[in-house]
């Protein structure tokens, strides 16, 4: 009996430590008509950032112009953000982007379709999904610009490159 609990307790030390989970894929069609956004052109390829809001969101509204600000700050460091209006029209969410100036991709989800199946409880929600398709930060509620830095800035630091090579001793003359 002793040996049998030895032997669990061991295994379970040595499981490997749980990864994070995987981001589901999704489409979405963009409410600017130039087409759909398909995730899984992202996934594993570039930060994704996906933003569900609403028209009627009051703490949607008051973050937009920050969600534009990142948006434009991290699109260059490789960074793909998309917002999935939820539960409103097309005529409101086509309304909030306007109104909010909006140059970012954005779809429609009015009946939560893709919105649960990234575990959403209400707006605002953001989630960011690492370059290996890993959901890394699922903020519930507001998200300033000051939280988004402190989750995308380590995701798109890159690698330090090579060491430059040491310079060479110069030549001993005899």
């Amino acid at each position: 009996m002793r040996l049998a609990w030895a032997l669990g307790a061991l295994l379970l030390a040595a499981a490997p430590a749980a990864a994070a989970p995987a981001a589901p894929a999704f489409t979405v069609t963009l409410l600017d008509g130039s087409g759909h956004f398909d995730s899984r052109a992202h996934l594993g390829k570039h930060v994704l950032v996906v933003r569900f809001q609403a028209s009627w969101c009051k703490a949607c509204h008051e973050e937009a112009e920050a969600f534009e600000r990142v948006y434009k700050k991290y699109r260059a460091s490789g960074v793909q953000m998309v917002s999935v209006q939820v539960q409103d029209t097309e005529a409101d969410a086509r309304h909030f982007l306007e109104v909010n100036k909006a140059t970012y991709p954005a779809g429609l989800d009015p009946r939560l379709q893709i919105a649960g199946r990234f575990g959403f409880r209400g707006t605002p929600y953001t989630v960011v999904i690492d370059k290996r398709g890993e959901i890394v930060a699922r903020i519930h509620g507001r998200s300033d610009e000051a939280r988004l830095a402190r989750v995308l800035d380590p995701l798109v630091k890159r690698a330090p490159g090579p060491k430059a090579p040491a310079p060479k001793a110069p030549a001993r003359s005899r």
